[in-house]
């Protein structure tokens, strides 16, 4: 049983109606190795994943929801409470889509056992179907650990945000010999380990290519190649909701002026006394 969504005409807000549906899996996107594209966007609440899930194959609730929806400076701060309170939002918003949590830094990288504590901690209180985490060979240990107690992995490697201080900032990875062999082991790794999915982020196109025919399962860009077995973006930056847009993004519309300029219509209406009008108040009976 999953959840699809009505019209609540007293409230004009979308409520969970129970009704059959049929939800991808995490053995269905790893069985699309090779094949059509994966899907997949970043979503952090109820309405969002609403709108984003008839179309995606995998919603992603990244910890990028630091910057994007809380203004913080970079993913670090980032708790297990937010991660599980926008994660549950997601589920409840979502019928069709894959719904992968981010593990937040200093959530898993220190053994395999916190690693489980952890994770299950954040599939019980979500319902999603798999959690991510960042690092490549030193967390192969984990991955295995982890997908033979039944939380599936995505990994990720290359540009990896929560290790920004260690990278010294966010330029694309891969460029000198060393770097490029040692990111493709680390996706090997990881692969090797049990991940069902690995999203390379930030790597140049040549060695994107590499690590999506090195490895038996889906490898999601980022900043990394068409040739890639799907693509993700942050869905703020798809919808041009911020001002910068990184290198690797392509807007697909302009939200921030549409915002701004609802905002500004509203505020002469109110300034004007034209709103409300006769149309939008109460008449006695």
């Amino acid at each position: 049983m999953s959840t699809t969504y009505t019209l609540d005409t007293a409230t004009s807000r979308a409520h969970p109606t129970p009704a059959p549906m049929k939800r991808l899996t995490v053995p269905a996107v790893r069985a699309r190795k090779g094949g059509e594209p994966l899907v997949m966007l970043t979503a952090y609440t109820v309405r969002m994943a609403q709108l984003l899930d008839p179309h995606c194959d995998i919603l992603l609730v990244g910890d990028s929801l630091g910057q994007v929806i809380y203004g913080l400076p970079s993913t670090l701060p980032v708790s297990l409470e937010m991660m599980c309170a926008h994660g549950a939002a997601v589920v409840r918003g979502s019928y069709h889509s894959v719904v992968v949590i981010d593990m937040p830094f200093g959530s898993y990288e220190a053994a395999p056992e916190l690693a489980f504590e952890s994770t299950a901690r954040v599939m019980k209180e979500t319902g999603c179907a798999g959690v991510k985490m960042e690092g490549g060979q030193a967390m192969a240990e984990t991955v295995e650990f982890l997908s033979a107690r039944g939380i599936p992995v995505m990994g990720h490697v290359g540009l990896t945000p929560q290790s920004v201080n260690a990278l010294g900032g966010y330029g694309a990875r891969g460029r000198t010999n060393a770097e490029h062999a040692s990111i493709l082991d680390d996706a090997r790794a990881i692969a090797e380990a049990g991940a069902f999915a690995i999203v390379a982020e930030g790597v140049i196109e040549p060695l994107a290519k590499e690590i999506a025919a090195a490895v038996s399962c889906p490898v999601i860009g980022i900043g990394a190649s068409a040739d890639c077995d799907g693509q993700v973006l942050v869905t703020e930056d798809m919808l041009g909701l911020f001002e910068r847009t990184p290198r690797f993004v392509k807007r697909y519309a302009d939200m921030a002026t549409l915002v701004s300029d609802a905002a500004a219509a509203y505020a002469a209406d109110v300034r004007s006394r034209s709103f409300p009008s006769a149309e939008q108040v109460y008449a006695p009976k």
